[in-house]
């Protein structure tokens, strides 16, 4: 509690640096806006996945959603900036690749999806060329956070905003989470608001709807969070998990309340070590994970992480013979009957603009 009163006076007395940041990025956007700056179009669908805020509101699962409904009708591909990898430039995963080379969250679309291309890239406006280089086939690109990098643009924009914490109540880093402004919403063709309570009333629904005011265009749904059946991080195996259980949770994102939350429901005790977000386990950071494990006193237990997680997680397979060491899916689930009507929308873009094209 102290400690969260703290973190917000902190912030707080940050305000003047974020009217500065709130400043530049105002600035920024009209120069895009006047055509002061240029934005680049391509010759291909590019579905752009993203938020105005910083910290997790679901654009990994987003983007999985979008590949796994979309890749039976289109040749789809995935590129991503690649944070916290160690490498620089673009590349495009293989099976030689691991989470170091492109990043956790494009390593996790690989190992889901291997036979869809998977590239990462800092520079968007250069990486797009090279997947087309290497992938001619590539029908349309989904671009993993990418909302704010106007040097490219989309043709159609999925704007993400958390639930707890949406864009409309956020002010500018680092006195709130917010990386752009707020009307750049308008931007966006879809808004999604995730992290709903999954009893969600139809009153709370069309308050924040008026909260939002989407432009008449604009269509706004609802998801909430699904975990899926945990599996072993290393031979896949499925695992129940049951009331008795006792769990070590190992997490390294940026919001794992959600996450703590489900196992309060799901099991009688749970013990959580926590990271930071897009941490780099080490040796010792897995060897301090066992001893924690092993000093666990309960004869059922298990150690239980996250999928972005279990992706830096996996260089210590060897070392984890013998260890239960589950990961726990987690998916978008929409609400209101929301799901068919948001992947035809999406699905009705890329047919429209291959027909266009063509």
């Amino acid at each position: 509690m102290f400690s969260n009163w703290f973190l917000k006076s902190f912030r707080i007395l940050l305000l003047p640096f974020a009217l500065l940041y709130g400043a530049i990025v105002v600035l920024r956007n009209r120069m895009y806006d006047k055509k002061i700056l240029r934005s680049t179009s391509f010759g291909l669908p590019l579905i752009c996945v993203g938020n105005l805020s910083t910290g997790g509101t679901g654009k990994s699962p987003m983007v999985e959603l979008l590949v796994k409904n979309l890749k039976g009708e289109f040749k789809v591909a995935t590129l991503s900036r690649g944070y916290k990898r160690k490498t620089t430039g673009y590349a495009l995963a293989s099976e030689k690749t691991t989470a170091i080379d492109i990043g956790d969250e494009p390593m996790q679309f690989y190992r889901k999806f291997p036979d869809v291309p998977v590239a990462v890239g800092e520079e968007r406006i250069v990486a797009i060329p090279q997947l087309l280089h290497d992938r001619p086939d590539t029908e349309a690109v989904i671009l993993d956070d990418a909302f704010q990098h106007r040097s490219i643009q989309p043709g159609f924009n999925i704007l993400l905003t958390d639930c707890n914490n949406l864009f409309t109540r956020d002010f500018f880093l680092p006195t709130g989470d917010l990386r752009d402004e707020r009307g750049s919403y308008r931007r966006a063709q879809t808004i999604v608001v995730t992290k709903c309570p999954a009893d969600m009333s139809e009153e709370m629904r069309q308050g924040i709807v008026a909260e939002i005011e989407p432009m008449p265009t604009q269509k706004v749904y609802f998801t909430t969070i699904a975990y899926g059946t945990p599996y072993h991080l290393v031979n896949g195996e499925e695992m129940v998990l049951q009331s008795a259980t006792e769990v070590l949770l190992v997490t390294g994102i940026a919001n794992p309340n959600p996450l703590k939350k489900h196992l309060e429901h799901q099991t009688n005790q749970y013990h959580l070590m926590s990271y930071g977000d897009h941490h780099i386990f080490t040796i010792d950071d897995f060897k301090e994970i066992k001893k924690r494990f092993d000093g666990l006193q309960a004869s059922n237990k298990v150690i239980l992480t996250t999928e972005k997680d279990a992706m830096r997680l996996l260089k210590f397979a060897a070392e984890m013979d013998g260890i239960p060491f589950y990961v726990l899916p987690i998916e978008h689930r929409f609400l209101f009957g929301g799901q068919e009507a948001f992947l035809q929308t999406v699905a009705n873009f890329i047919r429209h603009f291959k027909k266009t094209e063509s």
